[in-house]
């Protein structure tokens, strides 16, 4: 007790300090510690309200708390784009006895100088350059002959502020301006996933405003995805994505704007009026749709497996060139990865029969996809028709069976003239036919079915008759008098084989 009654005496003494008399020590040690508490508050509070100015003035710029993750493995690939003849070949065709010049799947080289513009979500200039090779890879690009005119940015006139590294942040009010507030006379095509409208920039630019619903989250996934997939990478034949829009509960991407109709509308819907799609240009946008794949698939890391490759998906320009578009389903499939177990979706008539039915994913299934989809631009006829005969439903087993019973030639849509030639037919048949075998691994990788279609040699040996195999796919060959035979080969492969004259 002694030690504490000394300590309370002491603390009880009265001292003088600046002054003040008359205070004792307990008092003037609780004063000292009020104001040292009070200087590390104010500190904070100065330090917080900086913190608080410099964030709001980053976050008038872009909002970094809703910065969509995107994929930095995925990456522009240069390969394979030098090309010595300057002057890529020209084809030309005709719709409607209207010339039009269809120049082969060329590289286009832009260079995006951003000036400031009246953009009503910009208050600083800001400049961005860079280059944008579209363009196939490999022996795939080299044999199309890379070349063509420089083209203007679509960005141009827009200043660069995304922080992604790519593409451009619009407000909603830029977007409500560019499509007259979601005009429904600007509306393009609409479905689960929202709403697609025409607009224009307050540069000129013409775009495709992809409106996603906000279904439970559906809106903000699908946004991830697409981002993640086509954000970073540049191809001649997948549709550009230029921005997007991330305010409140809207998530918007903006696109390059392509004029003349997707593929089913030429081949079943509005664009048959302008004429019947040639067969040139037929295959042209084919093979352009398959180099897009070989891509995807091939080209970059990770990997995109599309998921939904239809007619409705294949954009096609003034020049009858494929832009792939529509990656709302779309997988990233690492190297180390065979496959990936997902829910199964798709479009019914283009899923393959593996994922069906047991929901394991792989860039095969878009291979089976893109067979139906080269039956489907053969034929004229849709994957699945309810209204023909039991027997002429299924696109893919009405085929086989027209094939079996030696009727090729029958298969061709009737509305086309001229009708290909028999070598011309032969070669997508074959093509189609191996990408629909219902053995996966017997599929040829994407970048081979680009080769051999644009080949003019068949892209399989001749001469292998009257062999049976256990898989369900045919090889057709020519008789002797020049007429379509089906035989059933023993094997598949995988590599395609020249002829044996």
């Amino acid at each position: 007790m002694a030690p504490e009654s000394s300590l309370n005496a002491e603390m009880s003494k009265k001292i003088s300090f600046f002054g003040l008399k008359g205070l004792k020590l307990w008092v003037w040690v609780c004063l000292i510690v009020g104001v040292f508490i009070v200087m590390i508050l104010c500190i904070l509070s100065l330090w917080i309200t900086f913190r608080r100015k410099s964030r709001r003035s980053s976050s008038s710029k872009f909002p970094f708390n809703q910065i969509p993750r995107v994929s930095k493995d995925i990456s522009v690939d240069r390969a394979g784009l030098q090309n010595p003849n300057p002057h890529p070949e020209s084809l030309y065709i005709s719709v409607n006895d209207k010339p039009t010049m269809m120049s082969h799947l060329g590289r286009t080289k832009s260079s995006d100088n951003d000036t400031l513009s009246r953009c009503s979500s910009v208050n600083h200039h800001s400049s961005h350059s860079g280059d944008e090779e579209g363009g196939g890879f490999g022996s795939v690009g080299r044999q199309y002959g890379y070349g063509g005119a420089v083209t203007a940015s679509p960005l141009i006139g827009l200043p660069e502020i995304s922080h992604l590294g790519w593409g451009h942040w619009f407000t909603l009010r830029d977007l409500e301006l560019a499509t007259n507030r979601f005009s429904a006379e600007n509306v393009l095509g609409e479905g689960g996933y929202g709403v697609v409208y025409r607009g224009k920039l307050v540069n000129g630019t013409e775009v495709a405003v992809k409106k996603l619903l906000n279904n439970l989250g559906q809106a903000e996934k699908e946004f991830r995805v697409e981002v993640e997939a086509i954000g970073h990478v540049r191809h001649k034949n997948l549709v550009r994505l230029l921005g997007y829009c991330i305010e409140g509960v809207h998530r918007m991407l903006v696109y390059e704007y392509v004029n003349s109709g997707n593929l089913e509308q030429w081949l079943h819907g509005a664009e048959r009026e302008n004429g019947t799609l040639p067969w040139e240009a037929r295959m042209k946008i084919l093979i352009g749709t398959a180099q897009a794949l070989a891509y995807l698939h091939e080209a970059i890391e990770p990997k995109v497996v599309h998921r939904d490759i239809k007619a409705s998906n294949i954009l096609i320009d003034d020049e009858f060139n494929a832009k792939l578009s529509d990656f709302g389903l779309a997988k990233l499939l690492d190297s180390s990865e065979s496959h990936i177990t997902t829910r199964v979706m798709g479009t019914f008539g283009y899923v393959a029969p593996e994922y069906a039915n047991t929901g394991m994913l792989n860039e095969k299934s878009d291979i089976y996809s893109f067979g139906v989809l080269l039956l489907e631009a053969v034929t004229g006829r849709d994957p699945v028709d309810y209204g023909r005969p039991a027997n002429e439903v299924n696109l893919v087993e009405w085929l086989k069976m027209m094939v079996g019973t030696r009727r090729a030639e029958e298969v061709v849509d009737p509305r086309l003239e001229p009708r290909p030639s028999k070598s011309a037919l032969k070669r997508a048949l074959l093509v189609s036919l191996r990408c629909v075998d219902p053995e996966a691994e017997k599929r040829p990788r994407m970048s081979q079915v680009a080769r051999m279609l644009q080949s003019d040699e068949h892209p399989f040996r001749e001469g292998r008759r009257n062999r049976r195999s256990r898989s369900a796919s045919i090889e057709i060959v020519e008789t002797k008098d020049g007429s379509l035979d089906p035989t059933v080969p023993e094997t598949h492969n995988t590599k395609p084989e020249k002829t044996c004259e």
